[in-house]
């Protein structure tokens, strides 16, 4: 990879190489955009192939978080985190510590939260070094478990999507079928359950489709059944990559939304369901709840405030659609550009975060 060529092709502004031989720590941090403000995202552990491959996930997923935060209505720019290395044997609490002192280092440009690989303990073991970490323990007056939050923002958003659909928002008698009912999929069923929506689940995890079936009577089928049931919405809310070639053609459901990430498996599956009249719901949008609620915590977090904000999804959803209609594009490409319109309006007056700008001094003789 042409680093610099890459950064000014897709505007990155900084890339921090993170070393400590004591610990073993060896991370990456990508910075994509800090127009709307500081660059919001997770720390990611994962046991890549090579150093470039950690580096193109590392861009990659900033760029991602520049978006989702943009569209979700932060006043946050985006960032990512990647350490390489085997989550369940390399970490120590010393490649924390130092990997703190890293991004203390960088005065507030990145603050960091959970992601794959790591965990709340990490984050508090971060934030030993520094305050410019997300999702800590609730014992530090933060947030706890954002499973939850996300799963309310996927259902608020699943309403906007049903009153662009089906002229109502109200998805009592509306059969969802959802696949994967972990820990966010599973609120998500008690939210629809309790309006009055019809369930059909699936999973790998048996006991997690015992327990949606006895708590919610929802039918369950088998994994790969799921594409093709009689419904209104799919809920894709387990793997990513899921709307592709050989589950397009299967699908009935009027309405895609889900909590997964990277749901199409690439930018052309959203033409395809566009042109199919399938209601394709982006995941960044409607899955923003949980970044929502973290970012509550930089101002001290207050459950009330957080939630009525995830509430504004159901806003931002209806704007996608309305982006969609009045250029004639899919979805997907109408998140995007809510995204960057965003983004433009801010840039005219501020380029850059900086947590403290400098100012020339007079000097008096």
């Amino acid at each position: 990879m042409k680093l610099f060529s890459y950064m000014e092709k897709y505007d990155y502004e900084q890339v921090v190489i993170c070393q400590d031989q004591l610990s073993g720590l060896k991370a990456i941090i990508a910075i994509h955009d800090t127009t709307l403000g500081p660059a919001l995202g997770g720390t990611r552990m994962w046991n890549y192939q090579s150093e470039e491959e950690a580096l193109e996930d590392a861009l990659r997923l900033a760029k991602g978080m520049t978006y989702k935060n943009a569209a979700a209505g932060l006043n946050l720019g985006g960032g990512k985190t990647v350490i390489i290395g085997d989550p369940r044997t390399d970490k120590n609490e010393e490649m924390f510590r130092a990997f703190g002192r890293y991004i203390q280092g960088l005065n507030g440009r990145y603050i960091t939260a959970e992601d794959v690989g790591t965990t709340v303990e990490d984050m508090d073991t971060i934030h030993e070094e520094t305050d410019y970490v997300t999702g800590i323990s609730p014992a530090f007056g933060a947030s706890g478990n954002p499973s939850p939050v996300t799963a309310y923002g996927v259902y608020v958003g699943m309403k906007a999507a049903a009153k662009e659909a089906f002229g109502s928002d109200q998805l009592s008698g509306k059969t969802v079928a959802v696949q994967g009912v972990g820990n966010v999929a599973y609120h998500l069923c008690k939210h629809l359950h309790e309006e009055g929506a019809q369930l059909i689940v699936t999973d790998i995890n048996r006991e997690a489709v015992k327990r949606a079936v006895n708590e919610f009577g929802a039918k369950a089928v088998d994994i790969d059944d799921i594409y093709q049931v009689d419904c209104d919405i799919f809920a894709p809310c387990a793997l990513g990559a899921v709307i592709n070639d050989q589950t397009i053609p299967q699908l009935k459901a009027k309405v895609i939304a889900g909590a997964a990430n990277n749901q199409l498996k690439e930018d052309r599956h959203g033409n395809v369901v566009h042109e199919m009249g399938i209601l394709y719901v982006p995941d960044y949008v409607i899955n923003a709840g949980g970044v929502i609620n973290v970012a509550d915590e930089l101002n001290g977090y207050n459950r009330e405030r957080a939630m009525k904000k995830v509430e504004g999804i159901y806003q931002n959803v209806a704007k996608v659609f309305e982006i969609s209609n009045r250029d004639a594009i899919p979805t997907y490409q109408a998140a995007d550009r809510m995204a960057e319109e965003r983004i433009a309006r801010l840039r005219r007056s501020r380029r850059q975060f900086l947590q403290q700008e400098h100012h020339i001094l007079s000097r008096r003789d």
